[in-house]
C-alpha cells in the first residue's frame, strides 16, 4: 500500500522536525513547508492526502486560516487537522468555520497527534468503501451518501466532511437523541465538548442561509442533540 503523504505547514523549525519524525516513523511520507507563500505555490499544483496546519506562520498570526480556505475551495474532502498555539476558542470557531476537519493544540503529545492522523484517515476510508449509497430523504432533507452532499429544500448546503457526518448520524433516526459522544464516533473525530458544540451552531447556520425558519436540530441539556421527527 502506498503510504499516505502527509503535508505539514509549521514555521517552528523543532516541532516541524518534531512532527514529521514522528509521523515518518509510523510509516507516513511527509513534507515540511514553514511560510504561507511557499505553502499556496504547492498546493497550486498538487493536493496531499493529508494536511496538518498552523494557525499562525511568522508575523501573519492568521495565515493558516487562509490557507485552510484555499485548500476547501479546492478539496471539500481533502483532511485538514489545524494547530494552535493560542489557545483561543475563537481559533477553533474560525477554522471549523473555513472547514478543518480536527483542531489541536500545538504542545499535544505525539501520540495523540499520531491517533488523530490515524482517525481522519480511517474516516475517510469508510467514507469511500460506505456500500450505502442510497442516501436518505425525509420532507426537505435529502441526503447522498455517495458523495457526502446534503441537500435542504433541494438546495445543497456547504458542509464540511465532519459536519456531513453529524447531520447524516443526526438526521437516519430521527427522534433519538444521540450524545456528543455518538457524534463524535458516528463522525470519527475525537474532540472536546465545546467543538462539537461549534459544529453544531455551524451546521444550523448553514441550513439558516436556506431556510430562516430552520429548526430540526434540538438541543436536550445534559444529554446532546436530536433531529425532529
Amino acid at each position: 500500500m502506498k503510504a499516505k503523504q502527509i503535508i505539514i505547514v509549521e514555521d517552528e523549525a523543532d516541532l516541524l522536525a518534531n512532527y514529521q519524525a514522528t509521523l515518518e516513523k509510523y510509516g507516513y511520507h511527509t513534507k515540511g513547508i514553514c511560510n504561507q507563500s511557499d505553502a499556496e505555490q504547492y498546493f497550486r499544483n498538487q493536493l496531499p492526502d493529508l494536511v496538518i496546519l498552523d494557525v499562525g506562520l511568522g508575523h501573519q498570526p492568521d495565515a493558516g486560516f487562509e490557507i485552510c480556505q484555499m485548500l476547501r475551495q479546492k478539496s471539500a474532502t481533502l483532511p485538514i487537522l489545524m494547530l494552535t498555539a493560542r489557545d483561543d476558542e475563537i481559533d477553533v470557531v474560525s477554522g471549523l468555520r473555513l472547514g478543518a476537519d480536527d483542531y489541536l493544540s500545538k504542545d499535544i503529545s505525539m501520540p495523540h497527534l499520531l491517533a488523530r492522523v490515524a482517525s481522519l484517515f480511517r474516516r475517510q476510508e469508510a467514507n469511500h468503501s460506505d456500500a450505502d449509497t442510497s442516501g436518505i430523504e425525509q420532507g426537505a432533507l435529502k441526503i447522498l451518501l455517495d458523495n457526502l452532499q446534503i441537500f435542504w429544500q433541494q438546495q445543497l448546503i456547504d458542509l464540511t466532511v465532519t459536519e456531513f457526518w453529524m447531520v447524516q448520524s443526526l438526521a437516519r433516526y430521527p427522534g433519538q437523541v444521540k450524545t456528543r459522544e455518538q457524534l463524535m464516533s458516528d463522525a470519527n473525530v475525537y474532540v472536546d465538548d465545546s467543538t462539537i458544540t461549534s459544529h453544531i451552531k455551524r451546521i444550523r447556520k448553514k441550513f439558516q442561509k436556506i431556510d430562516a425558519n430552520f429548526d430540526q436540530i434540538d438541543t436536550v441539556h445534559g444529554m446532546g442533540y436530536r433531529w425532529k421527527p
